[in-house]
């Protein structure tokens, strides 16, 4: 009989990574733990939404680092799962702005890896933006390097890939980096050494020539997202790279120089090799096949005169003169977009300020009239159920409908689950082969 995965999700949202795994298979994913604590909002909203949809598990409305050592060692979790913060990589921040792995969310990583230390799980499953693999500017790739570093000293190894949705059939133009982290005792890990069998240090390195014979396979045929999502032979440009990791984690922070990982790679004992890849595409959904019927649409989501107005603005080229903070006067353009987004196009990627006059934001022109997308359609968009957010549970076991503001914020800050139920699908297969 195969064995179930219990799962605990950390930064839990709404529970996109609980709806992706369940709609893979709900008999092999079992989440019995929940994370959801949202710092900078006196309500808990998107935790009341998950409390409402999934009442079976224990679900915790706290700031992860309170969560005490001892609690976390009676969570006997096969895999954590998580789209840990990523305000401090986004590219909604300016590079300016950006605070990267130490600033005040970025730090919120290494209570992954406190979880990691203290449970052990057999997997990870993660997911940030796309940016973190050259994050930050001035030291590119150090990032990502650090978080390899310390899953190393844990005793697993990393796999990554930055996935497109849109690209492998889904209804949104989302890009966004997957980790596949798994222990290195475990049979797949065991395997996977008899198979690329070590190759000392002195050889590695010194021959380039070696690099082919060094996880190819896997990264192009034989992994995770490989079999999932295949990408074509060759990599783009001939882009790859190889490195070996220190044991020390403050060096990699200190000393990390050699650039920014590549959108799909492997990090085992140490050693990694990245390579950039490019998609076999699948016909993607189209944002008219997820729009509902327009005589289901509310007048509240048709655009005024003066919205209007403002969204041609918005949306076409610009020039503007600016005055930098040490008073140096410069131009900012901006180049224009489409008066309104295409049907028969897949979605462009979500933000949190979807549903505003925004130059971001979903503008749809149907019968010669504009209008915003309705939360259905957001939720389509990254593939969860209908009307999933339109209820949430309160801390007086109230249900009350959540403002539809706060429902495309949600969307806005979720991941396409149907990406997630296609790694789930694999990684059952590998779970179940021993």
């Amino acid at each position: 009989m195969n064995e179930t995965i219990n799962v605990l999700e950390l930064f839990a949202g709404v529970g996109g990574f609980r709806i992706g795994l369940e709609e893979s298979n709900p008999n092999k994913y079992i989440t019995k733990w929940s994370n959801q604590w949202e710092p900078s909002r006196k309500s808990q909203d998107a935790f009341e939404v998950y409390d409402y949809q999934f009442p079976d598990s224990i679900n915790l409305n706290i700031d992860v680092e309170e969560i005490p050592d001892e609690d976390f060692a009676k969570m006997d979790a096969d895999m954590i799962v998580g789209g840990f913060p990523c305000q401090d990589y986004s590219v909604a921040r300016s590079t300016k702005g950006e605070l990267g792995i130490q600033g005040k969310k970025g730090v919120l990583f290494w209570q992954i890896i406190r979880a990691t230390e203290i449970i052990k799980p057999k997997y990870l499953l993660l997911e940030n933006v796309d940016r973190l693999l050259k994050s930050p500017t001035s030291q590119r790739g150090r990032d990502f390097a650090i978080m390899l570093a310390a899953f190393n000293q844990l005793g697993y190894s990393v796999e990554w890939r930055v996935i497109n949705a849109a690209e492998y059939g889904r209804a949104q133009r989302r890009r966004r980096v997957f980790i596949y982290v798994y222990r290195n005792d475990l049979p797949w890990a065991q395997y996977l050494d008899e198979k690329y069998e070590q190759v000392e240090q002195k050889n590695l390195f010194g021959d380039e020539a070696v690099l082919p014979n060094r996880y190819e396979d896997y990264i192009f045929a034989e992994g995770l997202f490989a079999r999932q999502f295949p990408v074509k032979e060759i990599p783009v440009k001939g882009r790859h790279a190889f490195g070996r990791l220190s044991d020390d984690v403050v060096e990699v922070s200190d000393n990390y120089s050699e650039g920014k990982m590549w959108n799909t790679g492997v990090m085992r004992h140490g050693v990694y090799y990245t390579y950039d890849t490019a998609p076999i595409e699948e016909t993607p959904i189209t944002l008219g096949e997820i729009l509902q019927d327009e005589s289901e649409i509310d007048e509240r989501y048709y655009l005024t005169e003066e919205q209007i107005e403002k969204f041609e603005y918005l949306r076409g080229p610009k020039k503007i003169k600016r005055t930098a903070g040490n008073g140096h006067s410069y131009v900012y353009s901006e180049g224009g977009m489409s008066p309104y987004d295409d049907l028969d196009l897949p979605g462009r990627t979500m933000l949190t300020s979807e549903g505003s006059v925004n130059r971001s934001t979903h503008l749809l022109y149907i019968n010669n009239r504009y209008r915003f997308i309705t939360p259905i359609e957001a939720e389509r968009m990254q593939d969860f159920p209908d009307d999933w957010t339109k209820y949430k549970k309160t801390a007086n076991d109230e249900i009350v409908e959540v403002t539809d503001r706060m429902r495309l914020f949600f969307m806005g800050n979720a991941l396409v689950t149907g990406i997630v139920k296609r790694i789930g699908d694999e990684l059952q297969k590998i779970d179940d082969s021993k």
